[in-house]
C-alpha cells in the first residue's frame, strides 16, 4: 500500500467561508473540528445548527433530517425507520451499509455491524450541529459511506446550560437537560415516554452524554460518553389499497405482539498537539450495543436478537507545506465482534405442509471482524481562485464466521459452515473549486463510494443463494454544484447537480430472496437557500428531483415480480421539498410555518403499483417571556392529511405505516 499516495492531489483556501455571511460561517464551524469535511471543500455537504435543531425539537430523526436536500428518511413505527440520501429508502443489508451513522466523527458502528435503525442511537436531541454530506464520503471515512454520511455532533463545553420539558396531544412527553460547568465538562440527558397513537402501542427512550475538555501531557483532548436505552411496543404494517385513508385502520395494529428493546453505549476522545510541523490528531473509541425484537414486517413472525462491540483507532497527520500545498494522510484500525440469532416461535406456513419456515433457531453465529485503512489527501491551489483537492482510501476487511447451527438447509434457510472472508476496497476522489467571484464558487467533484458486505449479508443467507457470492458494492458518483451568497448576503444558496452508477447492488425481492448483483442508476438536481425577506421575515428550503431507474434484467423465483432495465426503483420518489416561512414579530414572538412535501413513488421494483405521495403542513411557535425562558408550540399535520409515512408492496399485499394525525406539543425553555 506504499504507493497509493502517488497522484494524490488537492487545493486548499477560504473564498467561500469569506463570502458567506457571518451566520452561515459560524453554522459551519463545528463541521470543521469533527466532520467529514471543511465547507469550502468541493462535494455537497448541509449542517443544521443548534438554534435549529433546538427549534424543531424533533422527537423522531426524520423530522430534522428531512429538511435537508436529498434526504428522505422514513418513519416507520415509534423510532424505526428507513434512511435515503441521494437514493431510494433502502432495507437490509443495504439500508443497513450504504450509509455512514458518526458521533463527533466516529462511526457509532463497525463497518459489518450496520442497522437500517441506527438514528436512533446518537444523541441529536442536544447535538450542537448535525452534517450530512450526500454521496460519497471523503477519503477520512471507507466503508458504509457510500451513498451519504450523517454526524452528530455532541454540544461543546462551554455552551450553557438548558432544561426542556414538552408534552404532546398524542400523549408523548419529553424533557431534555444540559447541564455545563462551563471550563472542563457537561452532562445532557434526553427521556421520552410516548403512550402511541396506534393500538397498543408505546415507548420508552432514554439517553446520556458526558463530554470533557482538558489538557493531557501537552495533548488538547476532548472526550465523551454516550448511552442510549429504547423499549418500544411496535406497531406493524397496515394491510390494503389506500389503508392509511382510513383512520380507523390507521390506528389499528395488526401486530399487538411486536416490540423492540436495544441499548447502545460509546466512547471515544479526540487528542491533538501540533507535531514535526503539522497536526496530529488521535482518536480512539469503543462501541457496544445490544437489541431484540420482533420482525413483524415478515409473515413467520421470527424474533430476532443481535449485537456487537467494538473499537479502534483513528489517526492523522496534516502539513501546511507551503500556502499553497497541504497534506494530509491517515491510518485506522477497528475489532469487532458480532453476533445473531434469529427463531421462529410459532409454527407457520402459506399452506398445509408448508415447510418453508421450521420452527425453532434459523440462524446464531458470530462474526470476529478486522479492519485496517490508509489514507491520504493533498491540497493544491492552481491559481489565486482554483483548487484542486485529490484523495486515495485503501481499506481491507477480514471477517471471521462461525455457526452454532448446524450447516446446511433448512426449509427456506441456508445457514452456511464455519469460513472467512476477505474484502479490499480502494476509493479515489477528486475535486475542483473555482472562485468565480467574491461571492460565487463553482465545484466538481468525482468520488467512488465502497463497502464491504454486511455481515447478515454474507452469513443469513436464503436456501436459493450459494455462500462467497455476495460481493464489495461500489459507487461512482460525479456531481456539480455552485454556491455562495447574494443581494448583499441576505441570500445562500446551494445548488448540485448528480450522476451515480451502483453495481453489485445487494437487496431484497418481493418474494423476500435476496438479490446480490443488482446495478442501478441514479441522477438528480438539488438546492437548498435562505432569503431574509426584511428584518422580520425570512424563507428558507431545500427541493430535490432525481431519477433513479434498475439498469439490469429480473425475474423473481415466482414469477410474480419482473425487473427491467430502465425500471424506476421502488420508494424513489422523484420531488422532495421542505420550505419554511418565518417570523420575527418582536424581540420575544417567533412564528413559523412549515410545509414537506414527498412526491409520488413506485412501491415496487415491478413498477405496478403507485403511492401518490403527501404535503403536510406544520407550525411552530415560541414566547420569550423572560429573560433565557421561553414557552412553544409546536403543531404537526396542521391539515390532518390522511398519508403514509412508507408504503411498499411485499408478498402480494399493499402496506403502510400511516402518517400521524393532527398533533401538538406544548412546552417550556429555560437556558441558565
Amino acid at each position: 500500500m506504499r504507493h497509493i499516495w502517488a497522484g494524490v492531489f488537492a487545493a486548499s483556501g477560504a473564498a467561500l467561508a469569506a463570502a458567506m455571511p457571518v451566520a452561515a460561517q459560524e453554522r459551519l464551524e463545528p463541521v470543521n473540528v469533527w466532520g467529514d469535511r471543511a465547507e469550502t471543500d468541493p462535494g455537497s455537504l448541509a449542517v443544521l445548527d443548534n438554534a435549529e435543531i433546538a427549534d424543531t425539537l424533533a422527537d423522531h430523526p426524520a423530522e430534522i433530517l428531512n429538511k435537508l436536500p436529498g434526504v428522505n428518511i422514513q418513519m416507520n413505527s415509534g423510532q424505526e425507520h428507513l434512511i435515503a440520501i441521494r437514493s431510494p429508502v433502502l432495507t437490509g443489508g443495504a439500508g443497513q451499509g450504504s450509509f455512514l451513522i458518526m458521533e463527533n466523527g466516529v462511526p457509532v458502528r463497525s463497518p459489518a455491524f450496520g442497522n437500517v435503525n441506527s438514528l436512533f442511537e446518537p444523541h441529536h436531541e442536544v447535538a450542537s450541529a448535525i452534517e450530512v454530506v450526500r454521496g460519497p464520503g471523503s477519503a477520512k471515512y471507507g466503508s458504509n459511506a457510500v451513498h451519504g454520511l450523517v454526524n452528530v455532533i455532541l454540544p461543546d463545553v462551554g455552551a450553557g446550560s438548558e432544561t426542556v420539558a414538552s408534552y404532546g396531544t398524542l400523549g408523548r412527553w419529553r424533557s431534555d437537560v444540559t447541564l455545563d460547568q462551563g471550563e472542563h465538562w457537561l452532562a445532557a440527558v434526553s427521556i421520552q415516554k410516548d403512550t402511541g397513537w396506534r393500538d397498543n402501542t408505546g415507548m420508552d427512550q432514554q439517553k446520556l452524554t458526558v463530554v470533557g475538555d482538558w489538557a493531557l501531557g501537552g495533548w488538547d483532548t476532548t472526550g465523551w460518553l454516550t448511552a442510549s436505552n429504547l423499549n418500544q411496543e411496535t406497531a406493524g404494517f397496515i394491510q390494503g389499497a389506500d389503508a392509511y385513508k382510513d383512520e380507523d385502520i390507521a390506528k389499528s395494529n395488526p401486530n399487538p405482539e411486536a416490540y423492540r428493546d436495544a441499548w447502545s453505549a460509546r466512547a471515544g476522545a479526540r487528542l491533538s498537539r501540533e507535531m514535526g510541523g503539522g497536526t496530529l490528531t488521535l482518536t480512539p473509541y469503543a462501541h457496544t450495543q445490544a437489541m431484540i425484537f420482533a420482525q413483524h414486517f415478515l409473515p413467520n413472525g421470527g424474533v430476532e436478537k443481535n449485537g456487537s462491540t467494538g473499537g479502534g483507532v483513528m489517526a492523522r497527520f496534516q502539513r501546511e507545506v507551503s500556502e499553497a500545498v497541504t497534506w494530509r494522510v491517515g491510518a485506522d484500525v477497528d475489532v469487532a465482534s458480532g453476533w445473531l440469532k434469529e427463531i421462529q416461535p410459532e409454527p407457520f406456513g402459506f399452506f398445509p405442509g408448508d415447510a418453508r419456515f421450521p420452527q425453532g433457531k434459523h440462524y446464531d453465529y458470530t462474526v470476529d471482524t478486522l479492519t485496517g485503512a490508509l489514507w491520504g489527501e493533498l491540497d493544491y491551489a492552481l491559481t489565486d481562485d482554483m483548487r484542486l483537492l485529490a484523495g486515495l482510501r485503501a481499506e481491507t476487511h477480514e471477517y471471521d464466521y462461525s455457526t452454532d447451527v448446524a450447516p446446511g438447509i433448512n426449509g427456506r434457510f441456508n445457514v452456511p459452515a464455519d469460513r472467512t472472508d476477505n474484502f479490499d476496497l480502494l476509493t479515489p476522489k477528486l475535486g475542483l473549486i473555482w472562485s468565480v467571484a467574491d461571492a460565487t464558487d463553482l465545484y466538481a467533484n468525482y468520488a467512488r463510494g465502497e463497502r464491504a458486505p454486511q455481515a447478515s449479508d454474507l452469513y443469513r443467507l436464503q436456501s436459493l443463494q450459494v455462500a462467497g457470492e455476495v460481493e464489495e458494492e461500489t459507487l461512482d458518483s460525479v456531481e456539480i454544484g455552485a454556491r455562495g451568497s447574494a443581494l448583499d448576503g441576505r441570500l445562500v444558496y446551494d445548488v448540485a447537480a448528480y450522476w451515480m452508477e451502483k453495481e453489485n447492488f445487494f437487496f431484497r425481492d418481493s418474494d423476500g430472496l435476496n438479490v446480490p448483483n443488482g446495478s442501478t442508476e441514479h441522477a438528480g438536481i438539488e438546492a437548498s437557500a435562505a432569503l431574509e425577506l426584511t428584518t422580520a421575515l425570512s424563507v428558507s428550503g431545500s427541493t430535490s428531483w432525481s431519477d433513479q431507474t434498475y439498469t439490469f434484467d429480473r425475474i423473481t423465483s415466482s414469477g410474480t415480480e419482473t425487473i427491467q432495465d430502465g425500471n424506476e426503483i421502488d420508494t424513489a420518489p422523484e420531488w422532495l421539498a421542505n420550505v419554511s416561512l418565518d417570523w420575527k414579530a418582536t424581540e420575544a414572538i417567533k412564528l413559523s410555518l412549515n410545509v414537506d412535501h414527498v412526491g409520488e413513488y413506485f412501491v415496487d421494483p415491478a413498477n405496478t403499483t403507485v403511492y401518490p405521495g403527501h404535503t403536510v403542513l406544520g407550525a411552530r411557535g415560541a414566547w420569550v417571556f423572560a429573560e433565557g425562558t421561553e414557552v412553544f408550540l409546536i403543531v404537526r399535520n396542521l391539515t390532518d392529511e390522511r398519508y403514509a409515512d412508507r408504503a411498499d408492496l411485499a408478498f402480494g399485499n399493499d402496506r403502510y405505516f400511516p402518517g400521524e394525525p393532527i398533533n401538538a406539543t406544548l412546552g417550556m425553555r429555560k437556558k441558565f
